[in-house]
């Protein structure tokens, strides 16, 4: 009886094993923007341009001699974060740019990138300058937000006013049990890429959330979301941003930031608590917190009119003139 079990334990382990790696060599290297135009939200207002030799994929819409507004996606997202509020922020008279983050969406995913904040930052300074783009609004997301910030602090003359959405400031993320997976050896480079790519798992995430709003959720939602997740260059991607991720930076140094400055939150981000939304708001000396009620880890998602409205006004608002 022993015999067999332990032959049917190794016959299980054998088979888990195969699938694992079936489902690791059949992904694809990358995703290819034309091959996908039917599943991608605006395309049509698709570009690409190279900064410090690397391919970025943005989205640009509105009057070029607008104000300019910079949204910076998050982890694990790409473009897809802002198509609900994207046009709507352009047809009110914005400039709008939308770059997806090296390594993710269609942008490059290069084997030599160490997908750190610092590094992405630095990408993206590049892109607003490429763009000629200097003292743009920059709108940044969750793990965006740090990089948003990051600029801001390294470079501010490029940014004229800063948006935080939900935005990571520390490395507590860090802690989560499935992060703490990602970054160890061996289980993070098999895990990862099993996790990123199930658009199963993906779905029941995304459907919490347009539950929670009584809203069905559009298929074409899931798979525009889902189709760069399954790269394979996506996933090295992943992995290094975890093992890299350092944002205590952004909380120890908020003080520095001397833009006008909106936070945006949900009183139930599950990812980045309300909290440290406050703390940002304590520190960051000319900022203003608004906070959106039965709201998860994406106001410009769950409430797109709301988020537009409360970006548009604070747009609007003149820049103080201080130091006569």
């Amino acid at each position: 009886m022993k015999l067999k079990k332990r032959y049917l334990l190794a016959g299980f382990s054998g088979l888990a094993t195969a699938v694992v790696l079936t489902k690791l060599l059949v992904r694809p290297r990358d995703v290819d923007l034309e091959r996908s135009r039917d599943r991608i939200y605006h395309v049509e207002h698709s570009r690409f341009t190279d900064v410090g030799g690397l391919r970025v994929h943005y989205q640009e819409a509105g009057d070029p001699s607008a104000p300019t507004l910079f949204l910076i996606h998050g982890f694990l997202s790409s473009t897809f974060v802002w198509s609900r509020v994207f046009l709507e922020l352009a047809g009110a008279g914005f400039h709008v740019i939308a770059p997806d983050l090296i390594g993710y969406g269609y942008s490059a995913k290069p084997r030599n990138f160490d997908y750190a904040i610092e590094s992405q930052a630095n990408v993206l300074a590049g892109l607003v300058k490429r763009l000629g783009c200097e003292g743009a609004t920059v709108i940044g997301s969750s793990y965006g937000g740090a990089v948003a910030a990051t600029v801001a602090l390294d470079q501010p003359e490029l940014v004229g006013k800063l948006v935080l959405v939900g935005a990571v400031s520390n490395n507590e993320p860090k802690r989560l049990m499935m992060m703490r997976l990602v970054r160890t050896p061996v289980v993070g480079d098999i895990l990862s890429p099993l996790l990123a790519g199930s658009r199963r798992l993906l779905r029941a995430r995304m459907k919490r959330v347009y539950d929670r709003h009584q809203t069905s959720l559009d298929e074409f939602r899931v798979d525009a979301r889902f189709l760069p997740l399954r790269a394979a260059g996506t996933h090295r991607a992943i992995i290094r941003t975890v093992r890299n991720w350092d944002a205590l930076r952004i909380q120890r140094e908020a003080q520095l930031i001397k833009q006008p400055t909106l936070l945006i939150w949900g009183d139930n981000d599950p990812d980045v608590p309300l909290s440290d939304g406050e703390e940002l708001q304590q520190h960051i000396e000319n900022s203003r917190l608004i906070v959106f009620k039965d709201c998860g880890h994406h106001p410009q998602e769950e409430y797109p009119a709301s988020f537009t409205k409360a970006v548009l006004d604070f747009c609007r608002e003149p820049i103080a003139v201080t130091g006569q």
